[in-house]
C-alpha cells in the first residue's frame, strides 16, 4: 500500500450551537476564487462543523483513494466501539486474509490476537493492512460482508454514485489476490468530496478516532525494537522531529494518507486553530512529499482567509417575526425567538448586508393550542452564497387552549367584525 519509508528515524468542531438544515453533499461558499496551482488531479477544503466548501478542483471525479478508504473502516470500527458493540478490550483474531495482505503493515503472523484499540491504532497510525483486514473480519465476519457495510454507510452519508468500496483497506483486487471479493463488484473509488464527508462524519460523530491519528508513533508490541511510525509528516507533534520539523503543521491532528501505484499520493487531512476546524483533502499528486505541500496550500488558504461568522445567537428574537399567530388560544399570539444559534464560515471582512435573514410561521394546522413553551412553531431562514441555512423558532411561553365559552364570544366578535367590515 505505501513503499517502506527510509528517511524517517525511530525518534520520531466550533463549539457553537447551530442548527443547519442542508445536504450532506457541503455547499460552496463564495469561494473558489484563487488559483492556488495545486500539483493535484483533485483536492477540496471543507469546514468541518458547517460542510460548507471553501475551495475545490475537480472534487467530484471518482479516483482510486487507496488507504483513504480506510476512513470508512474507521468509522464502522468506532461507530461499533461507541455504541457498545464492541470493546476496544475485545481481542481480535489475525485471520488467513489478514496475515496475507500486502503493502504496509504486515504486522500481524496467522492466528495473531490483538485488541481492538492496538489494531485500531495499527489501522489509523501505521495505515496496516492486516490489522485493518482483521478489525472488518471481526465485525462483520468476511470483508466482503464488511465492504458492503462500508457500501450502505456511503449511501447513508450521501456519497457521489461513483462511490465504491471493495475491501476494508483501498487495495485494488488484484493486490488482494485469491481474497478479492466475488459480489462486490469493481474497485474502491471515491472523489475528494466523497473523502471529504466521510472524514467530516469521524470529525463530527466519533471524534474520539483523533486521538489514533494525532499519535506520531506507538509501538505495536512491547517488546516490538522500533515502533510503528505515522505516515502522516504533517502531525503537529512533529514540530519536535529533526526530520519532519519542515512538514508540521500547527493544529493538525488527522487523518488519513493513502499510496498505490494506480492512485499515487493522497492524503485527507485535519486541523484546528482557533476554533475553526478544516479538512483538506488532494488526490493524484506525484511524490510522497506533495501531498503535504500541496495540503499545506488548502489548509493556508483556509485559515488565512476565512473566519466564523456568528449571524445568529440562541433565544433571540428576528426583527421580521417577534410573534406568531395561534388558533384556539387564551391568547392568539405567542412570542418567538431562536432555538439555537447559527455560525457560517464566510470570507474574512464579509459585510452583514450578504447575510440574508428572513422568517415564516409554520402551517396554521400545526400552531392550535395548547402550545407548550419551547415549542416550535417556525423557522429563521439564512441566504448566504447560493444556500439557504434553518433554524427553528420557539415559543417563549405556554399558550393554553381557550375554553369553549371563550371560544364562543370569540365567534360572534369575529363575525359582527367581518361583517362591518364587509359593509364598509
Amino acid at each position: 500500500m505505501k513503499r517502506i519509508c527510509t528517511v524517517i528515524a525511530a525518534t520520531l468542531v466550533l463549539n457553537t450551537t447551530l442548527a443547519l438544515t442542508q445536504p450532506e453533499q457541503a455547499s460552496a461558499a463564495n469561494t473558489n476564487t484563487a488559483d492556488l496551482q495545486l500539483n493535484a488531479s483533485s483536492a477540496i477544503l471543507m469546514e468541518a462543523t458547517t460542510g460548507q466548501i471553501l475551495y475545490e478542483f475537480n472534487a467530484d471525479q471518482a479516483l482510486p483513494p487507496a488507504s483513504m478508504a480506510k476512513m470508512m473502516t474507521e468509522y464502522l470500527v468506532m461507530d461499533a466501539v461507541n455504541s457498545g458493540k464492541i470493546q476496544l478490550s475485545d481481542m481480535v483474531n489475525t485471520t488467513e486474509a489478514a496475515s496475507d495482505a500486502i503493502g504496509s503493515g504486515q504486522l500481524l503472523a496467522l492466528n495473531e490476537q490483538a485488541t481492538v484499540d492496538n489494531m485500531f491504532a495499527a489501522m489509523s497510525i501505521y495505515s496496516s493492512n492486516d490489522a485493518t483486514i482483521a478489525l472488518a473480519e471481526h465485525l462483520a465476519g468476511s470483508e466482503e460482508a464488511f465492504a458492503k457495510l462500508m457500501n450502505e454507510k456511503a449511501k447513508e452519508f450521501g456519497l457521489s454514485p461513483e462511490a465504491n468500496f471493495i475491501n476494508s483497506t483501498g487495495l485494488s483486487r488484484a493486490d488482494m489476490g485469491k481474497h478479492a471479493p466475488k459480489e462486490v463488484q469493481g474497485e474502491t473509488m471515491l472523489s475528494a468530496r466523497d473523502a471529504a464527508i466521510i472524514a467530516r462524519n469521524i470529525i463530527t460523530k466519533h471524534k474520539n478516532t483523533l486521538d489514533y491519528t494525532k499519535i506520531p508513533t506507538r509501538k505495536f508490541r512491547e517488546k516490538d525494537p522500533e515502533p510503528m511510525v505515522n505516515w502522516n509528516w504533517m502531525l503537529a507533534d512533529n514540530k519536535s522531529n529533526k526530520y519532519l520539523a519542515k512538514y508540521a503543521y500547527e493544529g493538525l491532528d488527522g487523518l488519513k494518507t493513502g499510496h498505490t501505484r494506480e492512485a499515487k499520493y493522497c492524503f485527507t487531512g485535519t486541523a484546528e486553530r482557533n476554533g475553526l476546524r478544516l479538512i483538506s483533502v488532494v488526490m493524484g499528486t506525484p511524490r510522497e512529499e506533495s501531498r503535504f505541500l500541496e495540503t499545506r496550500k488548502l489548509l493556508d488558504y483556509g485559515f488565512n482567509n476565512f473566519e466564523a461568522k456568528t449571524v445568529l445567537t440562541a433565544k433571540s428574537e428576528i426583527d421580521s417575526l417577534k410573534a406568531v399567530n395561534i388558533k384556539k388560544g387564551v391568547e392568539l399570539q405567542v412570542s418567538v425567538v431562536t432555538e439555537t444559534g447559527l455560525t457560517l464560515i464566510a470570507k474574512k471582512g464579509t459585510p452583514a448586508d450578504q447575510f440574508q435573514v428572513s422568517a415564516a410561521a409554520l402551517e396554521e394546522d400545526k400552531l392550535i393550542a395548547p402550545i407548550e413553551k419551547g415549542q416550535v412553531v417556525g423557522k429563521a431562514k439564512v441566504s448566504f452564497g447560493g444556500q439557504d441555512y434553518s433554524v427553528n423558532l420557539i415559543a417563549t411561553e405556554a399558550v393554553e387552549k381557550a375554553g369553549w365559552f371563550r371560544l364562543f364570544f370569540r365567534a360572534i366578535k369575529d363575525f359582527f367584525v367581518d361583517t362591518i367590515s364587509g359593509s364598509k
